[in-house]
């Protein structure tokens, strides 16, 4: 995929994995400056990784006005640059969505360290080969999660999502959820309603989903009430604990896989009253912040980038403490929906890091 936001930009977008938050990234640069893009589809992430580079030496196309180059670590930068010495005098951003070294591996496999090497080799790129890196850390764009939703919004905007039916081919500007919800304590009606709980991940083993699970059939043999969402996006080879789990937590379920409307995905979200992380990697978590956008309580590992976002009162460091959080919910489900979040999500909009996008991106000739 190649394509041009106008005449003779300056910036080149190379991404090897065009899905997910890659894709929310590199569509948000996209609209709001002048650019050429390079995409692979989001699909055999490994041979991405090794092949890419191989693949967009022939196809990115030689263009004198190319001053910056912005790839994620998915790409062996370096490899691109010795199979095109033209692309070697441009200033480079590297954006790293994730650590390859530290990445959970099955019971079963062992790692291959050729995908953490390529992102050392891209990293030490010589001095006069400049290489930059986004901040991570503040930044909504990881590594991750079910990606219907774009929350960086354009210019002019902040963080925003609609929970109400819109125009598809207009801009969502719903605010987030700051006061609490017009629940009255000991509304009889809001606690005959089950604890809405959701777990918006992608159905892969990193993300923890037998923890998840195990974690709420405890709750159902406890004769808690409450009611699910499981949505993420699965990939070729989902754990096994998924099907199981289905069957056992039949009732309980209103929503079960990836919802590909981004209206639906976030009316969910606006739906649900707790959102919960068991994830084993993370250098962000877009869709924690995303639901904690549209109101949800969040509860998430006190380990991994969650401390660095989400204060300590919304953190767990055991399975048992997340079983007692989740079941102390189930019993007084108004607390969590009268809850408000103390996570400022604004500060993750596009309006508020524009400046440093378009410094960070300026085009400098060598």
């Amino acid at each position: 995929m190649q394509s041009e936001s106008s005449a003779a930009p300056s910036v080149l977008l190379v991404e090897a994995f065009y899905g997910g938050s890659h894709k929310q990234l590199i569509d948000l640069l996209q609209e709001n400056i002048s650019c050429s893009v390079c995409t692979l589809p989001a699909k055999k992430w490994h041979w991405r990784a090794r092949t890419a580079a191989l693949h967009f030496s022939q196809t990115i196309p030689t263009c004198p006005s190319h001053r910056v180059l912005f790839c994620s670590s998915v790409l062996n930068l370096c490899e691109l640059v010795a199979l095109r010495p033209d692309l070697a005098r441009l200033k480079k951003v590297l954006y790293f969505h994730e650590n390859q070294l530290v990445y959970p591996v099955r019971k079963d496999q062992e790692r291959d360290f050729q995908y953490g090497y390529n992102q050392i080799l891209s990293w030490l790129l010589p001095e006069h080969k400049l290489i930059c890196r986004s901040h991570v850390d503040d930044i909504i764009t990881p590594q991750d999660e079910q990606e219907a939703p774009r929350l960086l919004s354009s210019p002019d905007e902040s963080l925003t999502v609609s929970c109400e039916q819109q125009d598809p081919h207009q801009t969502t500007t719903a605010e987030p959820r700051t006061d609490p919800r017009p629940v009255s304590e000991g509304d009889p009606e809001d606690q005959r309603r089950p604890l809405h709980i959701v777990w918006p991940h992608r159905w892969e083993h990193d993300k923890d989903p037998e923890l998840f699970f195990s974690t709420l059939i405890k709750l159902k043999e406890r004769r808690l009430d409450f009611h699910l969402s499981v949505l993420g996006e699965t990939f070729t080879d989902p754990p096994e604990i998924f099907p199981e789990a289905r069957r056992l937590l039949d009732r309980h379920i209103l929503n079960w896989g990836f919802l590909p409307s981004k209206d639906d995905y976030l009316k969910v979200l606006c739906e649900a009253d707790v959102v919960v992380s068991t994830a084993r990697h993370e250098f962000f978590g877009v869709a924690m912040l995303e639901a904690v956008h549209c109101g949800c309580y969040p509860l998430c590992p006190k380990a991994l980038v969650y401390p660095e976002i989400f204060p300590a009162e919304y953190l767990y460091s055991t399975p048992e403490q997340l079983c007692k959080r989740l079941q102390s919910l189930c019993r007084r489900p108004d607390v969590a929906r009268r809850h408000v979040v103390k996570v400022d999500t604004s500060s993750f909009s596009w309006s508020s890091l524009k400046e440093r996008y378009e410094t960070l991106l300026a085009a400098q000739r060598p």
